[in-house]
């Protein structure tokens, strides 16, 4: 197809489209409004491509978002809360793999067509998340560069916790483990509280053992000061206590990320323009994802 005609009657009728996009979506009007920090990152022209399709939805705490073996209907890009990653076995155990606040993406793998999901996605703390079908982002994605980019850069920010928290499975202990899962969720909570709303089959999940381990491992974190109190389903931590405690992969883990996401993210996508500012032609830039 030949490229536009600057001032063309089509690129007005875009522009009366995409004026009239953003008069109903005030909230996704700047990048840096949305929340969620891959997508503040785009290129101002990048994100109008998505804006029409992204859905805020909110995050219940213990809401499973997809399950293992199950197709992703969706992509979700938390603003705010954290979600865990679980792998589950045919025997029935289960192990956190990585947790994703506002820093990535879940379902990402829909980029590379359609998948089940390997994992169990589990709101761990409530928070809101943009929402977008992967038939909206896969065409997107054709159009826009620093999409692809973005999608580069979850990847590496991705494989770095898998592998991290590989590591750490293996040769530290179980309280340091904990600990650094502890610090990992607390960062992602809104409001900085120190009350997790994490039970006992959480923990188990998290760590990946028994209940009875859960039961001897919060209690020597407690002896250590690191948690003020546990009540059922809630944990009141000593941030600084429990960073003590951690093994040096909380701080390890978090540097190199938060590197990745954050200048890289400027560096990798801002290095590639927009294609072409029209909206896909199966995707009116007006339609709002069902």
């Amino acid at each position: 197809m030949p490229a536009r005609q600057r001032g063309s009657a089509g690129d007005d009728a875009f522009a009366r489209r995409r004026a009239s996009v953003e008069g109903r979506f005030p909230v996704m009007e700047h990048a840096t409004r949305v929340g969620n920090r891959l997508l503040a990152a785009l290129p101002p022209a990048d994100f109008a491509l998505l804006a029409p399709y992204l859905r805020k939805v909110p995050l219940q705490h213990d809401a499973v978002l997809v399950r293992s073996g199950d197709r992703v209907e969706h992509l979700c890009f938390p603003c705010s809360g954290a979600i865990a990653l679980i792998m589950e076995l045919p025997n029935g155990q289960a192990a956190a793999t990585a947790v994703i606040g506002n820093d990535g993406v879940v379902g990402l793998m829909t980029a590379l067509g359609p998948v089940r999901s390997p994992l169990t996605a589990v709101v761990r703390v409530a928070g809101t998340a943009l929402q977008i079908s992967p038939a909206r982002f896969q065409a997107t994605l054709e159009r826009s560069p620093a999409l692809a980019n973005a999608v580069q850069i979850v990847t590496r920010a991705m494989m770095t916790q898998f592998l991290h928290v590989a590591a750490c499975n293996a040769l530290h202990s179980v309280e340091a483990r904990l600990a650094r899962w502890l610090l990992h969720i607390h960062d992602r909570t809104e409001g900085g509280g120190d009350v997790l709303h994490l039970t006992q089959e959480t923990l188990s999940e998290l760590l990946g053992v028994r209940r009875t381990t859960v039961t001897h491992v919060v209690s020597a974190l407690r002896t250590s000061r690191a948690l003020k109190s546990s009540r059922r389903g809630q944990l009141e931590i000593d941030r600084p206590r429990l960073e003590v405690v951690a093994c040096e992969c909380y701080k390890v883990m978090s540097r190199r990320i938060d590197r990745i996401v954050s200048q890289d993210a400027v560096r990798l996508l801002h290095t590639a323009p927009a294609r072409n500012g029209c909206p896909p032609p199966d995707f009116p830039f007006a339609k709002t994802d069902s």
